[in-house]
């Protein structure tokens, strides 16, 4: 019989345990809702949720570094394929005249070098094989030891040589400025879903005597709102 009692005893215990510890879960489930309800209940109040259909949004940032690194990178990431031949038109220019302009400066520079060496071995003329080795436009020039316009020459290829180099860095900076705009304006508001509200008047502080009325416009220029997945 004792031990009837005792095992009764222990299975009422137990009982009451489980029951004790069933509505405790109940009551901090309520209280603290696992992640997945708080998510789905977040949501719900909302009227509008994201559209996974969206286009992802541009990054400036790479824009900028990428235009930085290869000249017509940012633009391609921005979808702004025509502004291609621009880029490579405003950076090929001043690289083609640096490299034209460095060639006649090195010319200049060599027919110059001949006239100094045969002026100071005490020749009065340089030989044929020597100016038909120049370039036609630099061979009677030397041929008359006419270093003055040599070096005239020469100072200006060297200052359009300079010129280049700025214009080409120029036309780089310009290609980052341009890739970095076009990529923070990409989803820029520009429709006409713009709104005019005229503002009912507002009391205010008016100095003693004055009177007068006025009308205010406020323009709501907003972004884009999500579309409803469902009716709120």
């Amino acid at each position: 019989m004792n031990l009837v009692r005792n095992l009764l005893i222990f299975t009422g215990f137990l009982a009451l345990h489980l029951v004790c510890r069933g509505q405790q879960t109940d009551t901090l489930h309520h209280l603290f809702p696992p992640e997945d309800s708080v998510h789905h209940r977040a949501h719900a109040k909302s009227p509008y949720a994201p559209d996974s259909l969206a286009r992802l949004q541009h990054d400036p940032r790479k824009a900028t570094i990428r235009s930085a690194m290869i000249p017509g990178w940012g633009q391609i990431y921005n979808r702004k394929y025509w502004k291609l031949p621009l880029v490579y038109a405003a950076i090929g220019i001043p690289v083609y005249t640096y490299f034209y302009n460095r060639t006649w400066y090195h010319n200049c520079q060599t027919a110059i070098s001949i006239i100094d060496t045969y002026a100071d071995s005490g020749y009065t003329a340089v030989p044929d094989t020597v100016i038909s080795k120049l370039k036609p436009k630099l061979q009677p020039l030397v041929a008359s030891f006419n270093d003055n316009a040599l070096r005239t020459y020469r100072n200006e290829f060297r200052k359009d040589e300079d010129y280049s180099v700025l214009f080409f860095l120029l036309a780089w900076g310009l290609n980052v400025v341009d890739a970095t705009v076009d990529a923070h304006l990409m989803y820029f508001d520009v429709s006409d879903k713009l709104t005019m509200h005229l503002q009912q008047p507002s009391p205010g502080f008016m100095a003693p005597g004055s009177s007068g009325a006025g009308i205010s416009l406020v323009f709501d220029l907003h972004k884009p709102r999500y579309r409803p997945l469902s009716a709120p």
